[in-house]
């Protein structure tokens, strides 16, 4: 009798490991500090986005406007810096966005025009005044239209970060203006 109990611990204690084996192996643990992050759909010059199609893909996302003098373009740079530094198959899983926060000035053309310039793989994409509000709320990201000059132009103060999500749409990192482009690029890499 005592030996049909021990191999019954045994057996438990081979599925127990095997459980958490399994369990550790997963995808790493999201901080749970993070904002909720959210799905999305948005316009691109190329027709419509819905960030559930991309499941599977690593996610790269910006807030930002074109006529940004200055982050922006800093911020766009890293990125397409980090995505020449990953391979061709790695880039192949990764996908960047710029979302603008200046619908009013930022046309659909003439965000692709922009982005593209920084990578290929870089799409700018936007929708209407509640979409990126909800969207830039929900990312935990932030921006406020300046009053414009008397020729009208007009800056928008917006969050410098770069969003990192996962391939099962999870918002898993926050990544500051001014991150080594290797840390962008381990961080990608810890979720391909």
């Amino acid at each position: 009798m005592k030996k049909y109990a021990l191999i019954g611990i045994a057996l438990s204690l081979a599925v127990l490991l095997g459980i958490a084996l399994f369990l550790r192996s997963g995808p790493p643990p999201r901080d749970s500090k993070l904002p909720p992050g959210t799905d999305f759909v948005l316009q691109s010059a190329d027709g419509p986005v819905d960030s559930k199609a991309l499941r599977g893909k690593v996610l790269l996302i910006y807030f930002g406007y074109t006529h940004c003098p200055d982050v922006c373009p800093a911020s766009l740079a890293a990125g397409g810096q980090a995505m020449n530094a990953l391979s061709p198959a790695e880039q192949a899983r990764v996908k960047m966005f710029m979302v603008s926060v200046d619908p009013e000035r930022d046309t659909l053309q003439h965000l692709k025009e922009y982005t593209s310039f920084f990578h290929p793989q870089l799409a700018g994409i936007t929708g209407t005044p509640a979409q990126i509000a909800d969207l830039a709320k929900a990312f935990g990201a932030g921006y406020i239209k300046q009053a414009p000059k008397a020729d009208g132009s007009y800056a928008v103060d917006h969050t410098v970060s770069t969003y990192v999500v996962d391939g099962e749409g999870r918002l898993v990192a926050v990544l500051d203006l001014g991150t080594p482009t290797d840390k962008l690029v381990s961080t990608v890499r810890k979720y391909l």
